[in-house]
């Protein structure tokens, strides 16, 4: 019998906390999303604090809990890269060999120009870009000319953006299926994202009609092998489209995160076992890339405020574990608006635990997913469970 009938799995995309030891290999030496946000101002999040994430590196103004109430640690990234899919892969115990490609100068023209060619249309951008500040810099022209809007980030991405009113979506999405076909061999990118949107000059909005096209990734992985013990699987977010599907049951897609933390909300009360998985991907959309200090702190503390009459739904028989896939590090002092190839935090609370352990380094993030698997009485190929430190 799984010791926890129920695992609940949230991932607060893009919240790291401190820099990996190869991270100058990336450009990213001294960048730490959280420690820089907790420097930047005092960080209003007594539940996160009272779990232990304080405990698990220092962060300016908040004292580490005396008898943390979850168990802490954080998590290195084993594979290369730090990117969503490879955090994501990396925890349903997929490694990778090498990194998903990024292109810092936009597509070469070996991808762009059979891409046009197949669409029957020139494009727009071509280059790494903020997808709000792109909007604002070529919607014009779009909705003028028809030319969609090719962008891609600090991310392994192909992303699209079109006006659902030049480009009716079933169009959009024909166009990413076409790239996604393009992108293979050494262009393989880990995702091609449709990037519908609406409204007029300096009033445009993307919509809720967004899309991704992932990589499969290999098997087995997490998914899989509950998947195979009837194991039901919830995916909440963009998990869906992580790993394409692949072992859900169902899932929903979220607005924000507060929409997110309503839907995690509302399968407590309609799902009493299996896994719940969830992304909350505001901290990385909308605070991170964009280098707002002051969004990220917010919205760190409305998750937390969130979060306390969370706890308190949960039963006897209900992990709960809370980490991210990388960082994002928002501090203006470094010019970049990638991602950052950080540790992440890794908090694993239950009702039952009076007194959290400390988990210490996790080597891979695929430690999690052992832990679930293991729980549900099956394993993945990576990763350390860390599943008898949780009594």
């Amino acid at each position: 019998m799984a010791k926890f009938d129920r695992t609940i799995w949230i991932v607060l995309d893009s919240v790291g906390i401190g820099p990996l030891p190869d991270a100058a290999d990336y450009g990213d030496t001294g960048r730490t999303t959280l420690g820089h946000i907790a420097e930047y101002r005092s960080l209003e999040i007594p539940t996160l604090v009272e779990l232990g994430l304080a405990n698990i590196a220092p962060l300016k103004s908040l004292l580490p809990a005396a008898a943390p109430k979850a168990s802490y640690g954080k998590g290195a990234t084993h594979s290369p890269g730090k990117d969503t899919t490879t955090g994501h892969w990396e925890m349903a115990g997929v490694w990778l060999d090498q990194a998903f490609p990024v292109y810092p100068h936009g597509f070469p023209p070996e991808i762009i120009e059979p891409f046009e060619k197949q669409i029957g249309r020139e494009t727009l951008g071509n280059k790494p870009a903020s997808g709000t500040e792109i909007l604002k810099e070529l919607g014009e022209e779009h909705v003028r000319t028809g030319k969609p809007i090719v962008y891609t980030s600090g991310d392994s991405v192909f992303q699209i953006a079109t006006h659902e009113s030049v480009i009716p979506v079933p169009e959009l999405y024909r166009m990413c299926e076409i790239a996604r076909k393009l992108l293979d061999g050494k262009h393989r990118v880990g995702r091609v994202i449709a990037r519908p949107f609406l409204g007029t000059t300096g009033h445009f909005t993307r919509t809720s009609r967004r899309h991704d096209y992932a990589v499969d990734p290999p098997k087995p992985m997490l998914m899989d092998v509950l998947a195979e013990r009837k194991i039901p699987i919830f995916g909440i977010g963009k998990i869906r489209d992580i790993y394409n599907g692949r072992g859900l049951g169902d899932y929903v897609t979220t607005k924000s995160n507060t929409d997110g933390m309503e839907k995690l909300t509302e399968a407590l009360r309609q799902r009493q076992s299996g896994l719940i998985f969830c992304n909350l991907v505001d901290f990385d959309m909308l605070y991170g890339h964009r280098k707002d200090l002051e969004g990220f702190a917010r919205s760190l503390e409305e998750f937390d405020a969130q979060l306390a009459p969370y706890l308190k739904l949960l039963g006897q028989t209900d992990l709960l574990i809370i980490t991210a896939d990388h960082g994002c590090d928002p501090d203006p002092r470094w010019e970049s608006t990638d991602h950052s190839r950080e540790y992440v935090p890794i908090l694993a609370y239950t009702p039952t635990q009076k007194n959290g352990a400390n988990l210490g380094t996790r080597t891979s993030l695929a430690d999690m997913g052992q832990t679930i698997a293991q729980n549900f009485a099956t394993a993945i190929p990576h990763g350390t469970s860390f599943l008898p430190a949780l009594s």
